[in-house]
Parts: C-alpha cells; sequence; structure tokens
C-alpha cells in the first residue's frame, strides 16, 4: 500500500520535489537550481527545457534518497510559480521563446494599450486583477507579437499556453503522446482571462488581448486526477491529483482554509493571502482577489491577496550583484552587527512597487544615508524592507475584511531569519507563528493530491497535522514602530515616477 505524496514545487529560483508521509512530514527531498536570465534590464527569462530536466532529476533524488519507488507513492501534487508564462508549440513539444518570469516587466507598453481604454482596472471587477506586468497575460501577448511565427502558430491552433505547473503537467503525462493540458483554478485566476465566478475564460477578455482561446489549458479544481504520470517516468502509472500555485499552496499547507485565516510566505517576493470564503470580496485599498482553491466539485474559495515583488530577492541581489555576502544566510549575522539601521531604508522597486502601490513607474532607492551608515546598516535596511512591505499589505487586508488579524502564520526560506522575525513582529504589533513544517507550500500541493486519492479523508485531518514551533511577540514601543513606519512611507514616495521614456 503507498504510504506517501511527492509534491513538485517549481519554484522561481528552483524546482523540487519533496515527498510527505501520512503526517504531513517530510521524508526527503530533491531540489536543483535553474539559471536566471536576464536579457535585458527588466527582463526575466527561465528555459522551459532545463526546468522539465530539472523536475525529472529532483522526482528521481527524492525517491532515491528514500529508497522508495512508484509502487509507495499514492499521487502526485503540483505547486509553481504562477504567473510565469510558457508558450510552447504542440506539433513540436518545444517552446516557441524562453519562459517569461512573473517579476518581467517588459510588457508595460502592453499594458499602457490595453488600459486606454478603461483604465488599469478595465478587466479588475471580472478577473480581480488590475492591468500589470505581473500577470502572465500580457506576456502571451508579447510572445505572439515579438516572435517569428508565432501569431500565424497560433492561429492555425499550433501553439499551447501554460504556467509552470501546466507545462510541467503536459510533459510529466505524456507531452505530444498524450500530455493532458489543463491547469487548476487558482493559476488560471493569475492571467487576466478567468471569470472569477464562472471560473471560465472570458471570451471578450481573450478578444481584446487577441488571445486565442485554442492556446488556453482546460479549467479544473485543485483537488482531482487530472491524468497519470506517463510511461517514461520512474512515477509511471501514479495518479497526479493536486495543482496549486504557490502561494495558494502555502495557504492550503498552513491549513488556513477557513474565512479569516491568513499566512504570510517569505520567499523571492512575499505573499500574504487572507482567505475570504466562499465570497469574492474586491479590495478597495490596493489587493488582488484571487482563488484560493477548489476541491473537487465542492464550491470555491476565494481570497485577497498582498503581492511584494522583492523581498529574499534583495538577499539574493546583496549577495550576487554587490558580493556584500557570499550566502544568503549571512544576512542575519551581518545585519545583527548592528543595533538598528542606522537611519538607512531600502526600498526594493526592483520590478516597480506591487501591493498596495501598484506602480510600475518606481525603481529600487536606498535612502537617509551618512558617514554613519555601514554595511551591517544595510544588510539590516534589507531585511526590515521585508517587514515593512508586509505591515503595509497587513494594513490594507484589515481595512478590506474589517477583521484585524490577531496573528501571523508564516512560511518560505526567510523565516529560518529569527532577526526578521522580530522585527516582523514589532512592526505588525501581533505574534509571528512559525510551523514546525516550514515547506508548506509543497505541503499543500501534497495535501490537494491526497485528499483527491483518499490518502487524507477531511480538512479536519490535515489541520491536526499543522504545530506550532517558534512564536515571535512584540517588544517594540508603538511609538517606535510608529516612527519607523512613518520613515518607510516616505522612504517609498521616493521611488515613484522614476520610470519615464528616457529611463529604462
Amino acid at each position: 500500500m503507498a504510504q506517501y505524496v511527492l509534491a513538485i514545487d517549481q519554484g522561481t529560483t528552483s524546482s523540487r520535489a519533496i515527498i510527505f508521509d501520512h503526517a504531513g512530514s517530510i521524508v526527503s527531498t530533491g531540489q536543483l537550481e535553474h539559471e536566471q536570465i536576464f536579457p535585458r534590464a527588466g527582463w526575466v527569462e527561465h528555459n522551459p527545457v532545463e526546468i522539465w530536466d530539472n523536475t525529472r532529476e529532483v522526482i528521481g533524488q527524492a525517491l532515491s534518497k528514500a529508497n522508495l519507488t512508484r509502487h509507495d507513492i499514492a499521487a502526485v501534487g503540483i505547486t509553481n510559480q504562477r504567473e510565469t508564462a510558457v508558450v510552447w508549440d504542440r506539433t513540436t513539444g518545444l517552446p516557441v521563446y524562453n519562459a517569461i518570469v512573473w517579476q518581467d516587466t517588459r510588457t508595460q507598453p502592453i499594458v499602457d494599450r490595453l488600459a486606454a481604454d478603461g483604465g488599469v482596472e478595465r478587466f479588475k471587477p471580472k478577473v480581480g486583477l488590475p492591468l500589470a506586468t505581473y500577470f502572465s497575460g500580457t506576456k502571451i501577448v508579447w510572445i505572439l507579437e515579438n516572435v517569428e511565427g508565432a501569431r500565424e502558430k497560433a492561429e492555425r491552433g499550433d501553439l499551447m499556453f501554460g504556467t509552470t505547473d501546466t507545462w510541467v503537467l503536459w510533459n510529466l503525462t505524456g507531452g505530444l503522446e498524450g500530455g493532458v493540458h489543463a491547469t487548476d483554478v487558482t493559476n488560471a485566476s493569475r492571467t487576466l482571462f478567468m471569470d472569477l465566478e464562472t471560473l471560465e475564460w472570458d471570451d471578450e477578455i481573450l478578444a481584446a488581448f487577441d488571445v486565442p482561446r485554442s492556446m488556453l489549458p482546460e479549467i479544473k479544481s485543485s483537488s482531482e486526477v487530472y491524468g497519470t504520470v506517463n510511461e517514461h517516468s520512474l512515477l509511471r502509472e501514479v495518479p497526479i491529483a493536486g495543482i496549486l500555485g504557490d502561494q495558494q499552496a502555502a495557504t492550503f499547507g498552513q491549513a488556513a482554509f477557513d474565512q479569516g485565516e491568513a499566512k504570510n510566505t517569505y520567499g523571492t517576493g512575499n505573499f500574504l493571502i487572507f482567505n475570504t470564503g466562499t465570497e469574492i470580496i474586491h479590495s478597495k485599498n490596493g489587493l488582488l482577489t484571487t482563488l484560493g482553491y477548489k476541491l473537487g466539485d465542492a464550491e470555491p474559495h476565494y481570497a485577497l491577496e498582498g503581492s511584494i515583488a522583492v523581498t529574499g530577492a534583495l538577499v539574493q541581489w546583496l549577495r550576487d550583484n554587490l558580493g556584500m555576502i557570499t550566502s544568503s544566510e549571512e544576512i542575519e549575522t551581518l545585519a545583527a552587527s548592528v543595533d538598528d539601521n542606522g537611519g538607512a531604508y531600502f526600498v526594493p522597486a526592483f520590478s516597480g512597487l506591487f501591493a498596495p502601490y501598484w506602480r510600475s513607474d518606481a525603481r529600487g532607492a536606498l535612502v537617509g544615508l551618512t558617514r554613519f551608515v555601514n554595511k551591517g546598516h544595510i544588510a539590516r535596511a534589507a531585511l526590515e524592507a521585508t517587514a515593512f512591505q508586509t505591515r503595509e499589505v497587513l494594513d490594507a487586508v484589515n481595512a478590506d475584511s474589517g477583521v484585524p488579524l490577531t496573528e501571523l502564520k508564516v512560511d518560505g526560506g526567510m523565516i529560518k531569519n529569527n532577526l526578521l522575525m522580530q522585527f516582523q513582529a514589532d512592526i505588525i504589533g501581533v505574534p509571528v507563528i512559525r510551523p514546525v513544517v516550514a515547506e508548506t507550500t509543497a505541503l499543500g500541493a501534497a495535501y490537494a493530491a491526497g485528499l483527491a486519492v483518499g490518502f487524507w479523508s477531511t480538512l479536519d485531518e490535515l489541520r491536526s497535522n499543522w504545530q506550532e514551533d517558534s512564536r515571535w511577540t512584540p517588544v517594540m514601543s508603538e511609538e517606535e514602530s510608529a516612527r519607523q513606519l512613518r520613515n518607510w512611507k516616505k522612504a517609498v514616495t521616493k521611488t515613484f515616477g522614476w520610470v519615464d521614456e528616457d529611463v529604462i
């Protein structure tokens, strides 16, 4: 009898396979990073073939480390970087261009063109999203307009689009040999094309974007059997039964199943998701309305989301571009070498600002510098930027929902940083709680897949798996917290309006 579920976590910087047991504990992990491609300022790409090759290899790593075979795996779940767009040829199975990553800003002229008739919120009542470079819809348009022959192939029905969950699912189920072309509601809700109420692609919006419907995958629930792994894989015949976009998967893995529950993921960017239950709430404070999850034929659950583009990526930038640290973990030691930020504030608007501002004209700024400031202060300011951005998003969630959060569940790679977690609690004024299993993104995908095949029976069973590991409570005075937040907001305004016709 199969005792485990395997989750594929296709993320922004790496692809992982993680095997979980019935208690939701990690049994083994395989992981490979993929290349980050930066052809020009503001352009970010991945090689989809490299991602698929790495996915196959990490599955083998995870199985090998645990000395398991396909017979031990009850189901496979997939979670992914949500807005990253892949377009491939259905006759060759090959991408027509690199994957355009969610951080990429090249589609701003397309956004401006579409917003000329109705503004950036032109489609928001239907799709819950403003027009922005962040979402995958404009990336498809860019490929159709800029890759030679792409428009003609699309009109013939020869091109397929998918976010990376769809790309992995299609290849895992056979590719050219009968691969399943599908996605789930959470990923579909990040394209700008899906109607939140009908959970279907909207033909009027597709016409406005001039994207053929034939390119798009079938929209499914987050927890059902989409197909089985093809015969050429180590996991052949194992059902693929769960798909959730990475932030929704993390929310599911945190057992935040009910209205009013929330989590914040600290990764390449930060993403706070607040479950609004079966009710669609349209934000008045710069948040996104999105799908939380849909289990089989049950009613969908919706969410408000605060998306922050650059948090962990700022630490990577200090490591890779400036050489201030040699590993990401060193940032905490460097930041702890000083008592405070020395008056420096770092606003990492490398891709513009996402929630709650949605300012594509913003660019990064390090302000408040004096001769006193050293690299320890800059390291501290970089970590504090994550906490300040989270506070602003949390304020927007509280305003939209009318129900202030009393605690914040956290996950993602940065939650190992105790200095950051304490500062986060101080700046939001409520406890911050880290779970025992921090890999909640992969766990959420595993849960969705396991529910579909009966490996787990109920949401209550999953709730009982969740365990608290650490808790940070606020120790900073309200006056000091307010002072720092005021300075942060002042720093944010210095990033506005940087991009114009003369600045790339």
